[in-house]
């Protein structure tokens, strides 16, 4: 079977060429040129390549990428494409502009392998890892649709590893994506423009200090444990304390580093004024730990709703007072503004195809037919 180069990172590239094609190292930072900056996957026309050599990739190697399925943009210019990933799965994902950035949300599974209660994907249950040729594989897709070149025409300036799935249950394939991000020959992001969101997977947030330099945020959605297990089931196998605990160890990897908490605010559930002071207990805590001010950095979300949640955006005076008494109380906390939620591509709403392997899309539409919106965690 041929090998994916886009399965590789600059390391696994330099090893194939050595040790597969009996070739010299810096051959295989030519070719992660032509696919990464140029966009360039039919090795006839990566012309500072021999003849022989090309011969020898055609044989042994290929540049596949993610197939389109349909793409949309959204009024704001926000863009959403349906990637196919095999037969029968695809995933989303989705680029959005702003004033001197252009950030990608990339998914790392087909579906997800947790059940939060409040987000679209996990609706549709979960089938499968993605490879790092898929997770890279849309990376190349937005580049190519924007124009972007690397160290010149930089439209894609950010990537937020926050679409569908943990991206921390599929840890090799993320990290070794993530490499290529940062890496000059492939999209020459900075560490701090590449972003990791997690659920609370605390194991692996220690092994990721250990392997990469990425920045790290959280999903918390809650400050206390009885109200998190409710909305991240994840919260019973690692409580907010062991948690903090890992971020705390996360962030002292690096002098000034810090880790974004995110919040989403649903109303009646979590956007209280207790909450609010509960949640900055917890933030204040953790700046304290690390001996640094904004340490932990809030990030607020106002639920995007999606068909069959009972969950509900709060009013804007509620998502203001919370907002308010965080702001008062020293924390930095912005509120997110919805972008592309006209498209289904706001935050939480993004849902690919998912052949589920659960049987929670069954489920979920299950409760939907019985008891309509209501009845639907």
């Amino acid at each position: 079977m041929k090998q994916n180069l886009l399965d590789l990172d600059r390391e696994g590239l330099e090893r194939f060429f050595a040790d597969e094609l009996g070739e010299k190292r810096f051959r295989a930072h030519q070719v992660m040129k032509w696919i990464h900056h140029r966009h360039v996957t039919d090795f006839e026309q990566m012309t500072d390549l021999g003849k022989a050599l090309r011969a020898k990739l055609h044989e042994r190697a290929q540049v596949r990428v993610p197939q389109v399925q349909f793409e949309k943009p959204s009024a704001d210019g926000t863009h959403k494409w349906l990637l196919a990933m095999d037969g029968s799965n695809a995933v989303e994902t989705v680029f959005i502009p702003d004033k001197g950035r252009g950030t990608l949300c990339v998914s790392s599974q087909v579906g997800c392998g947790l059940n939060c209660t409040f987000c679209s994907t996990a609706t549709q249950g979960f089938n499968r890892n993605l490879s790092t040729a898929e997770i890279i594989g849309q990376v190349w897709v937005a580049a190519r649709h924007l124009g972007n070149v690397p160290h010149k025409q930089r439209k894609l300036t950010n990537v937020v590893m926050m679409g569908m799935g943990e991206p921390l249950m599929n840890f090799d394939n993320v990290v070794r994506a993530m490499s290529v991000m940062r890496d000059d020959l492939g999209y020459g992001l900075a560490n701090k423009r590449v972003t990791l969101s997690t659920s609370g997977l605390v194991p692996q947030i220690d092994r990721l200090a250990e392997v990469s330099d990425v920045s790290l945020a959280v999903s918390l959605h809650a400050p206390n444990d009885e109200l998190r297990t409710r909305l991240v089931p994840l919260n019973r196998k690692y409580p907010i304390a062991e948690l903090m605990e890992a971020c705390v160890r996360y962030a002292q990897r690096k002098r000034g580093e810090s880790v974004t908490f995110e919040y989403t605010l649903m109303k009646g559930v979590n956007d209280q004024p207790e909450h609010a002071r509960e949640l900055i207990r917890l933030m204040r805590d953790f700046d304290n730990r690390l001996q640094m001010k904004d340490a932990a950095k809030v990030n607020l979300i106002p639920f995007n709703p999606f068909p069959g949640t009972r969950y509900e955006r709060p009013d804007d005076a509620a998502i203001r007072r919370f907002q308010k008494l965080l702001n008062e109380a020293g924390r930095i906390a912005p509120v997110r503004r919805t972008r592309g939620d006209d498209i289904d591509a706001a935050c939480g709403q993004l849902k690919g195809q998912v052949m589920d392997r659960t049987r929670r899309q069954s489920e979920f539409r299950k409760r939907l037919q019985q008891g309509g919106a209501g009845a639907v965690a």
